[in-house]
C-alpha cells in the first residue's frame, strides 16, 4: 500500500496473514495485454494492464519463461485460449 493508501501491483509489503506473489504472467486477453499476479498456489491476486511502470519495474532483470500452457496453469487460466496462454510470459518474482 502506498503512502496514499492505495494498493499498488509494485508495491509488496507482507503482513503476517498475506503471501508474497510469486508469479506474474504478461498475457494477451482479446486484443490487450495485461498482467496477473498469483501466489505460489496459482491463486490471482492482481490484474493489471501490462503496460505499466510497475510490470517494468517488477520485471527488470528477470527472463520470462515463454508459456503458461502446462497443467500447473490450467485453472488459473481457464478463460484463456491456448493460443494466448503459449504466447504469455511467466516471470518467477524474487520474494
Amino acid at each position: 500500500m502506498d503512502s496514499y493508501g492505495i494498493e499498488r501491483p509494485g508495491n509488496h509489503a507482507h503482513t503476517p496473514h498475506q503471501q508474497p506473489a510469486r508469479f506474474l504472467v504478461v498475457i494477451d486477453s482479446g486484443g490487450s495485454t495485461v498482467a496477473r499476479l498469483f501466489l505460489e498456489t496459482r491463486e490471482q491476486v492482481a490484474e493489471f494492464d501490462a503496460g505499466t511502470e510497475e510490470v517494468a519495474q517488477m520485471t527488470s532483470g528477470l527472463v520470462a519463461a515463454k508459456s503458461a500452457g502446462g497443467p500447473e496453469w490450467d485453472k488459473a487460466l481457464a478463460g484463456h485460449n491456448a493460443t494466448e496462454r503459449g504466447g504469455a510470459d511467466v516471470y518467477t518474482l524474487d520474494i
